[in-house]
């Protein structure tokens, strides 16, 4: 009874604020895990598709990184065929919540590379993608995914 009337008797902005947290905190994480993992899967897959012609991968994606992207160590064939590699294999485990801590890992590299080497300024959206992908490495993959049915067979 006491708990009912204190929570009546709050002003009415503290009472919708309690509300609206409590709400949006008994959002379920396999729900947020999915949302992260496909969103942020759906932002590697479309760029590896810049980079490729059904399985091969085009010149102007070499070319891009022969002229502007200019990643040092490494020939701009290889950097081009791995990040195209890198950007299908990554998202598709990603989706499947399969090995989804070390795709985020792998992911979370690559992002890495691309705000230090190529485009330092794009600092938001890279920090962006840098969010979800610690969520994922961090929290893991959720209740919708093979992540988690592989643990509970384990089990």
């Amino acid at each position: 009874m006491s708990q009912t009337l204190a929570t009546t008797s709050k002003p009415g902005l503290v009472h919708l604020t309690d509300r609206l947290t409590g709400a949006m905190a008994a959002i379920p994480y396999w729900f947020v895990a999915l949302v992260t993992r496909i969103s942020i899967a759906g932002v590697f897959w479309q760029s590896g598709q810049t980079k490729v012609d059904g399985f091969r991968v085009t010149d102007s994606a070499i070319e891009l990184f022969r002229s502007e992207y200019q990643l040092p160590v490494i020939d701009p064939s290889i950097g081009a065929h791995l990040a195209a590699l890198a950007e299908h294999f990554f998202p598709l485990l990603l989706v499947l919540g399969l090995a989804t801590r070390f795709a985020a890992l792998a992911l979370l590299g690559m992002t890495l590379v691309i705000q230090i080497f190529v485009y330092p300024d794009a600092w938001p959206t890279h920090g962006t993608w840098a969010a979800c992908l610690l969520l994922l490495m961090t929290r893991g993959a959720g209740l919708i995914s093979l992540d988690h049915l592989i643990a509970r067979r384990s089990r």
